[in-house]
């Protein structure tokens, strides 16, 4: 047998021999795991190659715009300023209103009556008292606030940054905005500058002065965060500027003013989980402010236009069983008796498609825009009922004024 194997073996160690001794004498041969080798350049692929007769080392770099460099020094290091101007003129308001004291359950009981004088077993009164702000916009003594700071109230006490203090009458309420107009008498009143809320940016510095807790008058600084927020549920005419500048309970009818010390807006209600400031305020832009003001003192209340409908939003499914490609519109779920809308033939159940050639795509901002049509005005709408669209011409009546009652029930009126 082993003479058989010998022939084989031998070559075989012969050759492993033969194979050491050349890998010592050249080691550049021998694999390392970490020697790295360049990558094998790829021909792409002929779809691939550029078909510009312009070499690409030829291309000029594309233009880029660069922007400038951040400034943060533009800004005035104190508003001092702009408090100094504005302060003066925002008041801390103080209305309370007489109620009947709960009667002590003992006394309905006859063996305790008995012990009583029929005066003395009468109900008794106390006094509730609130607080807010208000800012001062004339020289002749017009003061704007909030509705729900005043009201209610039996007397209405306003006390000015430098000390003194007066009695105030009600010119007029708008509950749907949540602005009330107060006037009181006294000389050398201090009055703010109104600026152009339209021109309010995002971004703008805002300074809120009020009188938060009945701490004081307190100023605290944020920015504009947002313009033109509505489907809130706070009013039923919605347009408000938000800002984070702390508002805390008693900032109501303050003043949101800009670094020159000019009213944007009258401060109404805060977004909060605690009862705090969590940095999400509302103000009433001072333009819808400043037309609400001119009415109440020139007309004793806000004319507004309305059609005496009760809309309903009109959702996907509803705009396909209509008959709708696309959920625009509204469904007039209710017409009032003997109002514009009844008297114009309009029926519930018909999809409003738009007014005055405008589509409607939101109900509460068409209901703020019908709000701006001076009552009287000959209106064209476009229905649908049945499936067919239908042309009709509508009169703007007035809107009439709601009680404190039903005032959250028809806040989808229009």
């Amino acid at each position: 047998m082993h003479r058989f194997v010998l022939p084989y073996i031998w070559p075989i160690i012969t050759g492993l021999l033969l194979a050491a001794l050349v890998l010592l004498a050249f080691p550049e041969y021998l694999p390392n795991p970490f020697r790295q080798t360049p990558p094998a350049t790829v021909e792409p692929p002929s779809s691939l190659v550029a078909t510009s007769g312009e070499p690409a080392a030829n291309r000029p770099a594309p233009e880029i715009r660069q922007a400038e460099p951040l400034n943060r020094n533009q800004g005035p290091a104190s508003y001092s300023n702009a408090v100094n101007q504005a302060a003066p003129a925002v008041v801390n308001i103080y209305s309370s209103r007489i109620v009947e004291r709960d009667q002590h359950p003992l006394m309905s009981d006859p063996f305790f009556q008995q012990f009583f004088s029929g005066d003395d077993a009468t109900t008794h009164q106390r006094m509730l008292s609130s607080l807010g702000s208000g800012v001062i916009v004339s020289h002749d003594g017009y003061v704007l606030t909030n509705h729900h700071v005043i009201n209610g109230a039996d007397q209405i006490q306003v006390a000015l940054r430098d000390g003194r203090e007066t009695l105030a009458e009600v010119i007029g309420t708008d509950p749907e905005s949540d602005l009330a107009v107060l006037r009181i008498t006294l000389d050398d009143l201090p009055a703010i500058e109104l600026a152009d809320s339209e021109q309010v940016a995002v971004g703008d510095v805002a300074l809120a002065i009020g009188n938060p807790f009945g701490v004081g008058q307190t100023v605290t600084m944020g920015i504009i965060s947002a313009t033109g927020r509505s489907h809130l549920g706070l009013n039923a005419y919605e347009d408000f500027i938000q800002t984070d500048a702390a508002i805390n309970p008693g900032n109501s009818g303050g003043a949101l003013i800009n670094p020159d010390g000019a009213l944007v807006g009258i401060n109404t209600a805060i977004f909060s989980r605690s009862g705090g400031s969590q940095g999400i305020g509302f103000a009433i832009p001072a333009n819808l402010a400043h037309s609400i003001l001119n009415e109440l003192v020139t007309r004793g209340r806000v004319i507004r236009g309305w059609l005496g409908i009760e809309a309903q939003a009109l959702s996907r499914e509803l705009a396909a069983s209509f008959g709708l490609r696309t959920p625009q519109g509204v469904i007039v779920a209710g017409v009032v008796k003997d109002g514009p809308a009844a008297k114009a033939g309009l029926q519930p159940g018909d999809v409003l498609l738009s007014i005055d050639g405008q589509v409607i795509l939101d109900a509460r901002a068409t209901m703020s825009a019908i709000a701006s049509i001076p009552p009287g005005t000959e209106l064209p709408l476009t229905i649908v009922r049945g499936g067919e669209r239908m042309d009709m011409t509508l009169e703007v009546g007035e809107r009439p004024v709601p009680t404190n009652a039903t005032l959250g029930e028809h806040q989808s009126d229009s």
